[in-house]
């Protein structure tokens, strides 16, 4: 938990860029066991999150690192670290919403149109400032090989039309 504030910090300073989804204290207070973070002499360089959507599926939220850490390997670090997580937890796929798929992609992860996502991993998008015009990738990567959503009991995704 005392970790909070300076993941805050972190994530926020991205999202304040456009490029994250912004996070609150309570939110990552109520999800601080999804969070495997990154330090070094003592301070938080980076964080991410494993969210758990089912017996099978997981989402990789609030990948951070700080700015003077980037293609120094520690979001390579954090991502392995939440890749052995899911693996020990035995996911079938592990997906994530992003703007930087070629980063992904050397983890193993492709890209995928957002409707093959379950349902509820979109319920953050509602309170996104870009909701209307999302412009962020979806990226899936199977963890056994043939692992498919509909092969693991995800529910089907369904297209909701919302007021505008």
């Amino acid at each position: 938990m005392k970790d909070i504030p300076a993941m805050l910090a972190l994530i926020n300073g991205y999202a304040r860029d456009g490029i994250m989804l912004p996070r609150n204290e309570f939110e990552l207070a109520e999800g601080i066991r999804d969070f495997t973070v990154l330090e070094d002499g003592g301070g938080i360089t980076g964080c991410a999150a494993l969210h758990f959507y089912g017996p099978g599926v997981a989402e990789i939220r609030s990948l951070a690192v700080l700015p003077d850490m980037k293609g120094t390997g520690a979001g390579r670090e954090l991502m392995s670290a939440l890749d052995a997580e899911a693996r020990a937890f035995d996911l079938d796929l592990v997906f994530a919403f992003t703007y930087v798929p070629g980063f992904f992609a050397k983890m193993g992860y492709r890209e995928v149109h957002r409707d093959e996502l379950p349902l509820k991993a979109w319920k953050d998008c509602l309170r996104c400032p870009k909701f209307q015009a999302c412009d962020e990738i979806a990226v899936m990567k199977a963890l056994k090989p043939g692992a498919t959503l509909d092969r693991i009991g995800a529910p089907a995704p369904a297209l909701v039309h919302l007021p505008v």
